[in-house]
């Protein structure tokens, strides 16, 4: 392949035969898709159907680089993975940092497509070109943590970055991660479980060569411009918040503005929030800084507990785990909060999705719907922080009452009946994040319309925080401003939603870190189209509308992967506490989603057909995607 920023091969390993094949990436693949998403967007559009098992040898596993990745351009560090979700049954991905994805791409890969089942447990290696499967006999049932020392050893060198399994994605807990350079999670959607199905442990992968771009000295000129813009025009913003406290400064903010997640999701305010918030952590616990692959922002960080029963070391929890394991269970005890988002990495379990189904059960045992027989003598009772620790062990081995959280909060409620269904907090099957879309609308929205379900970073918006109506103005007009930055305003958000979804689409195509595209809001369309063609030397690209059009074809493309599992827009719905159940306390009280006022503006600003949510026909054409339309209406 002749453009810059692909390594221009990709490695297919079907695990029924053993076979290994070393295949040219296509130009049209790169030139449509770009990469990262997009890559498993195609691929699994064209290898995956509404009949594929997720759970079955015909699912396919798309791991995948951009453009970008391991180049000098900030933070483009992590990899994307795609392919049906265990969990929702739909579509389903998941990105990570740290050094794997570089490293895949030093190697000489732009991806690895997985397919087949072993018929005993293996691990993949990658040393540049070698590329071979190897037994993993004596790393199954090991952690994360493990198995990644172990796969070291194996291979006599610890400078392999190596990504793997525990114990739940061997258990096919439906919410299993993967996790990557000892902490880093691929979290959502149950890619874990995947990879446990085809009897894959991990992929270790050492790469010596460099990533070459188009146009060395306008890619400079690119990432000079890049750095200045993080350094200098929100330089001090950063270091303030993600720098200083890492994602946990956002339980602060977004419980003063009364949309963090409180008792799965009954209210978005706690009064002791900052027990569990970034001073504390920092003033207490926190010894050490961390980073991914290329990034000056630096959020990672390490805490330690000197003493008590949760006692030890570990990767400090992000945010979301935070909530996940804190505010949602009424938790404010921060070295239990520690050691549940420790096992959750180290089992192998996607922290969201965990904390919530457990949220679902706490609730459930609270209005006398869940008893001690259910739980086999477990005490889940709100703040019940050793229960809660029991509870995520026996998740990973599926054991007792663990054996129903396994299954996500949608089947679990299913399992269980008696009205528990109206306690899970879903979207199309997976658990919603840490935002709550009564005191934020835009939010609402995206969790909706999110092709994986309640997904925060597909589309979520930064723009109602205080500080932004210049990048509002700038991008919308002065005339939006007001509307678009009152975070109880629905109007405009149907089109701020759609707009940012292609955003985000384009930056996990290229691929780059969230926090560069999303909060703060510092790179645009018109940043990703500059360094996509200096890196890759596709002119067209150069024009910022090119761009838009190949993201709106990827979040398209992926719709339509949905719409072929059946999903319309009853789908795009949120559970019945957003839609008629007012915030009881804090800021927003008062408040629900209004998502009907918004999904119609939404699915006119994605093309679709306001009654059905089907891309039209019209669109599919305009996007080069014209074999689709007629079909699946």
């Amino acid at each position: 392949m002749r453009y810059g920023g692909y390594a221009g091969r990709y490695i297919r390993v079907d695990l029924s035969s053993g076979s290994i094949g070393v295949l040219e990436t296509p130009e049209s693949l790169a030139r449509d898709y770009v990469g990262g998403l997009g890559f498993g967007v195609r691929l699994l559009w064209d290898e995956v159907d509404e009949r594929t098992d997720p759970l079955g040898p015909d699912n396919r596993l798309v791991i995948a680089t951009g453009p970008l990745t391991g180049t000098l351009f900030p933070a483009a560090g992590r990899y994307q993975m795609a392919a049906k979700s265990p969990l929702t049954g739909i579509w389903g991905q998941s990105n990570s940092g740290g050094f794997f994805g570089p490293e895949l791409k030093f190697a000489g890969y732009d991806m690895v497509v997985i397919q087949g089942r072993s018929e005993r447990p293996v691990y993949l290696v990658i040393d540049d070109d070698e590329v071979r499967l190897a037994d993993a006999s004596h790393v199954w049932g090991k952690t994360t943590f493990e198995t990644t020392d172990i796969v070291r050893e194996d291979l006599g060198d610890e400078t392999f970055k190596v990504m793997a399994i525990g114990p739940a994605g061997e258990n096919l807990v439906r919410f299993a991660a993967v996790i990557n350079d000892a902490g880093n999670a691929g979290g959502r959607t149950g890619m874990g479980a995947v990879m446990g199905s085809k009897k894959l442990k991990a992929i270790a992968v050492r790469g010596s060569r460099g990533v070459r771009v188009a146009d060395d000295g306008a890619f400079m000129e690119v990432v000079d411009e890049a750095y200045e813009k993080l350094q200098v025009e929100w330089g001090e913003a950063v270091r303030e918040t993600l720098t200083k406290y890492g994602t946990p400064n956002l339980v602060e903010a977004i419980n003063a503005i009364g949309r963090m997640p409180v008792k799965n999701h009954w209210t978005g305010y706690w009064e002791r929030a900052d027990e569990i918030g970034g001073v504390a952590i920092r003033e207490r616990y926190r010894v050490k800084q961390g980073s991914c692959y290329g990034c000056l922002v630096q959020c990672k960080y390490y805490v330690e507990v000197r003493e008590g029963p949760f006692a030890g070391r570990y990767k400090g929890p992000e945010y979301e785990a935070i909530v996940s394991f804190g505010s949602s269970l009424l938790i404010d005890d921060l070295p239990a909060i520690f050691r549940a988002n420790h096992l959750a990495d180290a089992l192998g379990m996607d922290s969201i999705s965990l904390g919530m189904t457990i949220a679902w059960a706490m609730e459930s045992w609270e209005r006398g719907l869940l008893t001690a027989e259910d739980t086999g003598g477990l005490d889940l009772s709100w703040g019940n922080a050793d229960s809660v620790i029991e509870l995520i062990e026996k998740t990973a081995y599926r054991e007792g009452f663990g054996g129903v959280i396994a299954e996500g909060s949608r089947r679990a409620s299913q399992i269980i009946g008696r009205g528990t269904e109206k306690y899970a907090m879903h979207v199309k099957g997976l658990e919603i994040s840490a935002q709550d879309g009564r005191a934020h609308q835009s939010s609402g929205l995206t969790h909706a319309t999110a092709a994986r379900g309640a997904d925060h970073l597909t589309s979520l918006s930064c723009l109602e925080e205080r500080g932004y109506e210049r990048v509002a103005a700038e991008r919308y007009g002065e005339d939006k401003v007001r509307e678009l930055t009152d975070p109880l305003e629905t109007k405009y958000k149907g089109w701020l939603v759609k707009d940012l979804e292609d955003l985000y689409a384009m930056g996990n195509s290229l691929i780059i870190c969230w926090y560069e595209v999303g909060w703060p809001p510092v790179f645009y369309f018109d940043d990703m189209a500059r360094a996509l063609a200096a890196a890759t030397g596709m002119e067209e690209y150069r024009d910022p509308r090119a761009i838009r059009i190949a993201a709106e074809r990827i979040v398209t493309l992926r719709r339509m992967f949905n719409v072929r599992e059946g999903l319309r827009r009853k789908d795009d719905t949120l559970p019945e506490r957003f839609l008629r159940e007012p915030m009881p306390t804090g800021p927003a009280r008062g408040n629900v989603c209004r998502l009907d006022e918004m999904l119609d503006d939404y699915y006119r600003a994605r093309g679709c057909d306001p009654e059905t949510g089907v891309p039209t026909d019209e669109t599919l054409r305009r996007l080069g995607l014209g074999d689709l339309a007629g079909r699946w209406r």
